[in-house]
C-alpha cells in the first residue's frame, strides 16, 4: 500500500505548483483568509460555515505551519489519497476482493476532470463518502458509527458527499433486505425519482437551469479522462472500448471457464446504470439565488462517481488477468499527456509570478487567461491568482462574491468585487472598465503563438479587461446602473 500511495502522489510533485483549475483560487483565498484573521486587510471577512470548507481549512492551517507552497502539496496529496483509497475500499467491500487489476484506471480517474478542475472539496467529499459506504457495507454498530463519522466529514467538505452516502446507504441496505423479485422495484423507483427531478428543474425557471450539451455517450464515466485537449477525448474512447472488451472477457470466463462473478454483480450494474440515468436527468448548472453563485458543472462532477461504479461493476464480474495490461498502457499515455500540458500551465504561472513581483505591493489586478479552444478545463487564470500571494490582490476573485465559501467580501471594500456577474465578466475579458473600478492592472495573454506568455498593463476607463493596450471606449456599458448598485 505504501508503494501504491507513493506512486499515486508523483503528479503532486512533478512541477513547482499543482495545476488544477480552481485550486489556484483555493490557495489564494486561503491567503486572504489568513490576512483577514490577522486583521491585515479590511473589507474581507471569514465566516463560519459547516460545509464546503474542509479543504480550505486544511490549506489554511497547513500554511500557518509550513507556508503556502508546502500547504498546497500537503492538502492536495491528502485529497488524492482520500479519494483513491476511499474508492478502493468501496470497490473491495462490495465486490468481495481488492481490485488490483483496475488500479491503473483508478489512478487515472483520481487525476481526471474533477481533480483538474480543482473541485477539491467535492473531490474529498466523494472519497470520504466511499469510505463511509465501505464501512456501512460490513454492518454492525461499530461500522455504522464509523460510517456516520466519515459521512459527517464528507459534509464539511461538500454536501454532495453526504447526499451520496445517504442515498446509496438507503438503496444498498434496502437491496440487501429485499427478496430477489421485489428488488426490481428499486431501480424503477430511482428512475422515476430522477425523471421527477428533471421536470422539477425544468419547471423552476428562477433557478436558471441549463443542461449539458455533450451526448449520452459522454456519461459513462470515461469523460473524466477528457481534460486538456482533443487527444484526451480520443484516449477516453479507447478506455471505454477497453472496458467493454474486458467485460466481454469476464463473461467469456464465466460461461466457459466457470469463473463466476461476485454475488453483488447485479447490484453493481444497477448502481452504474442508475448513475447514468441520474446524470441524464440532472441539470449541468443552476443558480440558488439572484446574487449567489452558480451550482456549476454538476453532471460533469458526478460522472466521477459513475466511473467508480463502472470499475465496481467490472471488478464484480471478475475480469481476466490481462485486464491490467491495457489499463496500464492507458494510464501511462494519460499521465504522459498530463505532465506535458500541466508543465505549460506551470510555466504560465511562473511568468505571472515574475510580473506580480514587479508590481508595487498591494496592486489590484485582473487576471485574464483563456485556455486553448479544445481544452475542457478552462479556468487557467486561477494560477495567476495564486501568483499574487504576497504581492497583489486579484480583484475579480470569484469566491468572495459567490457566498459559497468562507471568505466573503463586504460592500465598499477595495480588495475584491462583491458582484458575481462582475467577477465573471472581468475574468472572461468582457468587462469594460468604469472610473470607479480603477486603479487596476490587467495580467493577460499577449502572445497569440504562446498562451503561457503574459504581460501586465494598467487599465483605463472604457477598456476591456482582456485588452488593456487598446484605445478605450468611453461609451458606458448598458448595465452600468445595475453594476453601480452592486
Amino acid at each position: 500500500m505504501f508503494f501504491i500511495s507513493a506512486l499515486l502522489l508523483v503528479p503532486c510533485f512533478w512541477h513547482t505548483h499543482l495545476q488544477a483549475g480552481d485550486l489556484g483560487s483555493h490557495i489564494y483565498n486561503a491567503w486572504l483568509a489568513q490576512l483577514a484573521e490577522r486583521r491585515e486587510i479590511s473589507g474581507v471577512i471569514v465566516v463560519q460555515q459547516w460545509s464546503n470548507v474542509l479543504f480550505d481549512v486544511l490549506v489554511l492551517h497547513a500554511a500557518n505551519w509550513f507556508g503556502f507552497v508546502a500547504a498546497e502539496k500537503i492538502a492536495v496529496s491528502l485529497a488524492v489519497l482520500v479519494f483513491f483509497w476511499g474508492a478502493f475500499s468501496f470497490i473491495t467491500s462490495l465486490s468481495g476482493r481488492p481490485p488490483w487489476l483496475l488500479i491503473p484506471l483508478l489512478f487515472v480517474f483520481g487525476y481526471g476532470y474533477a481533480f483538474h478542475m480543482g473541485f477539491m472539496n467535492y473531490y474529498i467529499s466523494i472519497g470520504l463518502a466511499f469510505f463511509a459506504l465501505a464501512a456501512a457495507w460490513r454492518s454492525g454498530a461499530g461500522n455504522w458509527l464509523l460510517a456516520l463519522g466519515f459521512a459527517a466529514f464528507a459534509f464539511t467538505a461538500h454536501p454532495i458527499g453526504l447526499v451520496l452516502f445517504v442515498s446509496l446507504a438507503v438503496y444498498i441496505s434496502t437491496w440487501r433486505r429485499l427478496p430477489r423479485g421485489p428488488r426490481l422495484l428499486l431501480p424503477l423507483f430511482t428512475l422515476v425519482f430522477s425523471i421527477g427531478l428533471h421536470f422539477y428543474f425544468g419547471a423552476r425557471q428562477e433557478l436558471e437551469p441549463s443542461w449539458r450539451s455533450e451526448g449520452f455517450l459522454q456519461l459513462f464515466g470515461q469523460d473524466q479522462m477528457n481534460v486538456y485537449g482533443h487527444r484526451y477525448l480520443v484516449l477516453s474512447w479507447f478506455a471505454l472500448a477497453w472496458g467493454i472488451f474486458c467485460v466481454a472477457g469476464g463473461w467469456y470466463d464465466w460461461i466457459f471457464r466457470a469463473r463466476r462473478g461476485a454475488s453483488t454483480l447485479w447490484l453493481a450494474v444497477e448502481l452504474y446504470l442508475m448513475a447514468i440515468a441520474g446524470t441524464i436527468c440532472l441539470p449541468e448548472n443552476f443558480r440558488t439565488g439572484l446574487y449567489a453563485g452558480w451550482v456549476g458543472l454538476l453532471v460533469s462532477r458526478l460522472t466521477l462517481v459513475t466511473a467508480v461504479f463502472g470499475l465496481l461493476a467490472l471488478a464484480s464480474l471478475r475480469p481476466p488477468q490481462w485486464t491490467w495490461r491495457g489499463a496500464a498502457v492507458l494510464a501511462a499515455v494519460f499521465f504522459a499527456f498530463l505532465y506535458h500540458d500541466t508543465g505549460k500551465l506551470d510555466r504560465m504561472e511562473a511568468n505571472a509570478r515574475t510580473l506580480a513581483q514587479s508590481l508595487p505591493p498591494g496592486t489590484r489586478i485582473v487576471a485574464v487567461a483563456n485556455a486553448p479552444e479544445d481544452w475542457r478545463v478552462p479556468f487557467i487564470y486561477h494560477s495567476i491568482d495564486r501568483a499574487c500571494i504576497g504581492h497583489c490582490f486579484s480583484f475579480a476573485n470569484y469566491e468572495a462574491s459567490s457566498l459559497q465559501f468562507r471568505v466573503r467580501a463586504l460592500a465598499g471594500n477595495s480588495i475584491v468585487t462583491t458582484s458575481v456577474d462582475q467577477s465573471d465578466d472581468m475574468s472572461s475579458g468582457d468587462y469594460r472598465m468604469r472610473k470607479a473600478d480603477l486603479p487596476l492592472v490587467s495580467i493577460y495573454q499577449c502572445d497569440d503563438a504562446d498562451f503561457t506568455t503574459l504581460c501586465a498593463h494598467p487599465l483605463r476607463e472604457g477598456q476591456k479587461s482582456e485588452d488593456p493596450e487598446s484605445e478605450p471606449s468611453l461609451a458606458p456599458p448598458a448595465d452600468a446602473d445595475s453594476e453601480e448598485q452592486n
